[in-house]
């Protein structure tokens, strides 16, 4: 075979199929390079439409607030104004309302340590300070948050401290303090969860459990028990001495100048209180010479919070002034008594005591505007206050005139918080379109 007609070389290809597929590659490059510049000036055209829209959107509307705002400001207010709840709003919280109730005790609280002397001033300081100890105990075993700081703790030993008499021992206010905060208010729940006022229980658990100790009424003294005061004549019993707990029981008329006498010789002068004296005396006919005006102002025997109802009314008064308490329940409570007490006097005036003996003596005042208002365990209504308040002072009256204790109105209260959901119960208001306490269905 010739060279010209040799076959030709491996991998050489004719230049007419080469010639065809080149244009073919040319054209797919030239589209993918055209769809990418379509897709990303339509990217950059939404991105700039979406970033001007987003513009106008913000200055149209921080023009259309300041138009609002600028309208509202020329228009009058309107009739109704409807928002989501909670519609009352304040400033109050809880530890401010429990110190402002504190600071209204401290004044009745000094006059019992300036007529009592340091007994007083020691049963007040144990029975507060273990209160508040007891508080941070039990939230640091239940890994609660401590709340100590918000005076719950602090008030219920001040009261329970109110309630007790004059020079009981340091052992049974521990133990009417742990009984207060442990079992009358933590075991329930804490504080708002506490069915009884915590001090009244604390205060009738002790009463039961050691009735000698806690109807020990010291007579009261002037200038930090330098001079003996006599308590209408009626007879007294003079402690010794405190270390060996010798007794003189003399059961006589004193006088002053036989009481001054023995002044520097006996240590404590024990008396009835006059709620007990009118127990036993002049409801057996026996008169005896009344001094309402000490009782007012607080030179008698009885528990540290009752001596000085005036002390009394002015805490009472700032707590109404400022709003932490309403009067039903206080009015309603002294109605109560006023009620029962006039009655009784009217039927047989020699045989019980008028009405305004039973409001200055005892612990109507503190029971009325410190203890029955309590929030947790009072009703909430307006009617249902009403009905609480006089209840307690109906019950005050009953035992006092007719039970085996002279004074009740811890029992009465307590009474009272047992029957609290019943009367909430029934002295609900009734919603708008609603029947009376009706149910809904789902609950049936």
């Amino acid at each position: 075979m010739a060279a010209d007609e040799k076959e030709p070389r491996k991998g050489a290809e004719p230049t007419e199929g080469a010639d065809k597929k080149a244009p073919k590659d040319d054209a797919k490059s030239a589209d993918k390079t055209e769809s990418a510049a379509e897709t990303t000036t339509k990217a950059a055209t939404e991105t700039a439409t979406k970033a001007a829209t987003e513009t106008a959107t913000e200055a149209a509307t921080e023009t259309a607030v300041e138009a609002a705002v600028e309208a509202a400001e020329q228009s009058p207010p309107p009739m109704l104004s409807v928002a989501s709840s909670p519609h009352v709003r304040s400033n109050e919280s809880t530890a401010k309302i429990m110190w402002t109730v504190f600071a209204c005790l401290l004044p009745a609280s000094v006059w019992s340590v300036y007529i009592f002397g340091m007994q007083a001033a020691i049963v007040l300081a144990t029975c507060t300070g273990s209160a508040v100890v007891f508080e941070a105990l039990v939230q640091y075993f239940t890994k609660d948050r401590t709340m100590v700081q918000d005076g719950s703790a602090a008030l219920t030993g001040l009261l329970l401290g109110l309630t007790m008499p004059p020079g009981v021992s340091v052992t049974i206010c521990l133990i009417g303090a742990f009984v207060a905060v442990v079992v009358a208010k933590a075991i329930f729940g804490g504080l708002g969860h506490n069915p009884f006022n915590p001090a009244l229980t604390a205060r009738v658990f002790l009463l039961i459990a050691f009735p000698g100790a806690m109807t020990k009424w010291p007579i009261t003294l002037q200038a930090f028990a330098e001079k003996p005061v006599s308590l209408y004549g009626q007879a007294t019993t003079w402690y010794s001495s405190f270390a060996t707990n010798k007794t003189l029981s003399l059961p006589v008329t004193k006088t002053d100048s036989v009481m001054e006498a023995l002044a520097g010789k006996v240590d404590v002068i024990t008396g009835a209180t006059p709620l007990a004296v009118a127990k036993e005396h002049w409801q057996r006919g026996t008169g005896e010479v009344l001094h309402y005006t000490d009782y007012f102002v607080g030179s008698m025997p009885g528990s540290l919070g009752e001596v000085s109802v005036l002390l009394l009314l002015l805490g009472a008064a700032v707590l109404l002034l400022k709003g932490y308490i309403t009067w039903h329940i206080p009015v309603s409570f002294i109605l109560g008594v006023v009620v029962m007490a006039g009655m009784t006097h009217l039927a047989s005036p020699t045989r019980y005591m008028d009405p305004i003996f039973h409001l200055v003596t005892g612990g109507i005042i503190i029971g009325a505007f410190f203890m029955a208002t309590d929030y947790v365990t009072s009703p909430t209504y307006p009617l249902g206050m009403v009905i609480f308040g006089f209840g307690c002072g109906l019950l005050t009256m009953v035992i006092r005139l007719w039970a085996g204790f002279p004074e009740g109105v811890s029992f009465a209260i307590l009474i009272m918080n047992a029957v609290t959901p019943i009367i909430e119960r029934y002295t609900r208001p009734k919603k708008y379109g609603l029947k009376p306490w009706a149910e809904p269905e789902a609950s049936k």
